[in-house]
C-alpha cells in the first residue's frame, strides 16, 4: 500500500476516534482527556526515599511499596502533585502506613520529587486519628490569597475520617483535624468518611476556591455523594435532609459503571452550565453491575449540579469518560482495573488530570480545550 495513502487512512482513523470521543461528551462535560504518549506512570515507588519516622523512631522507606491517589495544584507557574506513598510495614489494603509526598513540574508531566514526605503521622494532636494507618488521598485547592487547603483521609486502622490541613507554601502544613468534628454536635465526627471535593472556579486564568450562595462548599463521600458547607474552610457542616440524615445527592446506579460506589474526585468546578463534579465510579462485582466493564473496575464519571440548587443533578454521564486501559492500570493492588482521579488543575490553558493507577502508580491525562479538528 502507498505510504501516503496509509498515513491518510491512519489520520482519518485517529480523527474519527477523537470526534467519536468528543461526541460522547455533552457541552457541559470536560474532555476528552488524553494520556501523553510514553509518559505514564509519572510517579512510581522509590525504595531509596527514606526519612526518620517520629512514630516508630527509625528510618523508614516511606514510599517503597506503592504510590497513588494524587492531588494537584498550581503555584508560581508550576504544578505541584501531592501523592500517597505506602511503606512496607504490612501486607494488604489498609495494612501499611501512608504518608504524603510532593513532586513539582514545569510541564505537568516530568516530575521532580522530594525525598521526604510533607504530611505524616507525628507526635501531634492528630496522632490518635492517624497512627498507625497514616495520611491518605489528598485533594487540594487554593484560595485567591494563596491559602492551600487540603482535604485528606486520616486512617488509624479503626475509622477513616475526612480531615483538613492548610499551608502557605505546600511544604509546611497545619493539621486542623476531622472536618466534621464540630458540626451537628459532633454527630458525624466518628463516621467513616472520605473524599472532599471543594468547589472552585476559573478566575483570571487561575483555579481558585469560591463560595456558593455565600458559603464555601464541597461534595464529599465514598459510597454516596453528599454536600457540606463552611465559613472558614476548616470546620464543615454536612447538609441534612428533612429526617436529619445525610442528604445523599448522588447514589450508585444499578447496571452502570458506578453501580457499587460514587466517590468524589478532584475539586469541583463552577462553570456557566452548573457545578461540575468529576468522580470515581466502582462497578459491582455481582448482579447489577455494568457488563461492559470488568467487575470491581474503578472508572471516572462526571455529574453536573444546578448553580441555584447545588443538590439538584442536572445531568450525569451514563458512560465513564476515563477507564483503565494500560497494563499498569490493571495490575498492582487493584488488578481488576483502576483509574482513581483526585487531582485536576488548570495549567497553561489546559486541564491536567492526575490519577492513581491500580493503587500502585501515579498517572496523568490532559484535556486541551483549544484543540479543534
Amino acid at each position: 500500500m502507498n505510504c501516503r495513502v496509509l498515513r491518510m487512512q491512519l489520520t482519518v482513523a485517529l480523527l474519527s476516534g477523537i470526534f467519536f470521543a468528543q461526541a460522547q461528551h455533552p457541552d457541559w462535560a470536560l474532555g476528552p482527556f488524553v494520556r501523553p504518549e510514553g509518559a505514564n506512570p509519572i510517579i512510581s515507588p522509590n525504595p531509596k526515599s527514606t526519612f526518620f519516622d517520629p512514630m516508630s523512631k527509625q528510618k523508614v522507606a516511606w514510599e517503597a511499596s506503592d504510590v497513588f491517589n494524587p492531588g494537584a495544584v498550581v503555584k508560581n507557574n508550576r504544578i505541584y502533585v501531592l501523592y500517597r506513598g505506602e511503606d512496607k510495614s504490612g501486607m494488604g489494603i489498609g495494612k501499611r502506613t501512608s504518608r504524603l509526598g510532593i513532586a513539582e513540574s514545569n510541564d505537568g508531566i516530568h516530575m521532580k520529587r522530594s525525598k521526604k514526605p510533607i504530611l505524616f503521622p507525628n507526635e501531634d494532636s492528630q496522632k490518635e486519628n492517624e497512627w498507625p494507618g497514616g495520611c491518605e488521598d489528598p485533594r487540594i485547592a487554593v484560595t485567591e490569597d494563596g491559602l492551600y487547603v487540603m482535604l485528606y483521609t486520616q486512617w488509624n486502622r479503626k475509622v477513616a475520617r475526612l480531615a483538613v490541613a492548610t499551608s502557605r507554601d505546600l511544604k509546611n502544613w497545619t493539621k486542623h483535624g476531622p472536618a466534621f468534628q464540630k458540626a451537628h454536635q459532633g454527630k458525624f465526627k466518628d463516621m467513616f468518611c472520605k473524599s472532599g471535593s471543594v468547589v472552585t472556579k476559573i478566575e483570571g486564568g487561575k483555579q481558585v476556591i469560591t463560595r456558593v450562595k455565600g458559603k464555601y462548599m464541597m461534595y464529599w463521600g465514598e459510597r454516596f455523594m453528599n454536600i457540606a458547607t463552611s465559613d472558614d474552610l476548616i470546620n464543615w457542616k454536612p447538609t441534612l435532609d428533612a429526617r436529619g440524615q445525610l442528604d445523599l445527592v448522588v447514589k450508585p446506579r444499578q447496571g452502570y459503571f458506578d453501580s457499587d460506589m460514587t466517590e468524589c474526585g478532584p475539586p469541583a468546578i463552577m462553570t456557566d452550565h452548573g457545578i461540575l463534579v468529576l468522580y470515581n465510579g466502582k462497578n459491582r462485582g455481582g448482579d447489577g453491575r455494568d457488563t461492559n466493564y470488568t467487575a470491581n473496575t474503578y472508572a471516572a464519571g462526571q455529574v453536573l449540579f444546578d448553580l441555584n440548587t447545588p443538590s439538584k443533578v442536572i445531568d450525569r454521564l451514563d458512560k465513564p469518560f476515563f477507564v483503565p486501559t494500560e497494563s499498569f492500570e490493571k495490575s498492582g493492588q487493584y488488578p481488576n482495573g483502576t483509574v482513581f482521579i483526585q487531582g485536576l488543575t488548570y495549567f497553561k490553558d489546559k486541564w491536567f488530570l492526575y490519577y492513581g493507577c491500580a493503587d500502585s502508580r501515579v498517572g496523568v491525562a490532559i484535556y486541551d480545550p483549544r484543540t479543534t479538528f
